[in-house]
């Protein structure tokens, strides 16, 4: 199958513990791809925002908008040894915990500072929105058990659930393709992959799309 020409560059997207860093891997290996990957453990106040977010709100805010920021003004920059990018994250997602966690002056100030970062970056040529259930979510993040997510709550999941598709379901800066990803395994299944890895390279897909793939219980 030969890839869709236009889809040079893309963002995959999705609550914690949706698979977004996973599948970009995926897709690195199989197109030969420079990937670009969140530094949520470079965050030195990441851990302590899970126990205490109105506490640390807007320094985890901060530092993630301007790390994330020098990331993506390197886009910008010609390579000539890859023709594709692959991000775990889209810049623009940004907002999404911004309105979620800051508010008053600390609100105001970011209102300010992000779209001047922002109207300089490239943007993808296709977002791939990772849409899954709260139990599937809570059932990956315990999994990989990571220390820095220890404190995360199922309320903050249903929260930030709730933000990412109000966020989604009016986005329409890039090609969107939201996957129903509750009951695949792009990780482990190659089956499941490369199914998902011909919709992302689909010649006749719209704008805007919604993907659902053939339903299977994930154990």
């Amino acid at each position: 199958m030969s890839e869709n020409s236009e889809v040079k560059f893309i963002a995959i997207e999705g609550v914690i513990g949706a698979g977004k860093t996973s599948l970009a891997r995926k897709l690195k290996e199989r197109l030969n791809a420079e990937l670009i990957l969140e530094q949520f453990e470079a965050n030195p106040f990441l851990e302590s925002f899970y126990s205490d977010r109105k506490r640390y709100a807007f320094q985890t805010q901060m530092f993630f908008l301007v790390n994330r920021y020098k990331q993506q003004q390197e886009l910008n920059q010609e390579n000539l040894f890859t023709e594709y990018i692959v991000s775990d994250y889209l810049f623009d997602k940004d907002k999404i915990f911004a309105y979620l966690n800051l508010n008053g002056e600390e609100l105001k100030l970011y209102e300010t500072l992000f779209p001047l970062l922002a109207r300089n970056l490239r943007k993808p040529d296709l977002v791939v929105f990772l849409q899954s259930s709260i139990d599937r979510l809570m059932f990956n993040i315990k999994r990989r058990s990571r220390k820095i997510e220890r404190n995360l709550t199922l309320g903050y999941i249903e929260e930030l659930s709730e933000a990412y598709n109000h966020f989604f379901f009016r986005y329409n800066d890039s090609p969107l393709l939201i996957v129903n990803s509750t009951e695949i395994d792009f990780v482990n299944s190659e089956n499941d992959f490369n199914e998902l890895f011909k919709q992302i390279f689909r010649e006749d897909r719209g704008v805007k799309e919604y993907f659902k793939p053939e339903s299977r219980r994930i154990e």
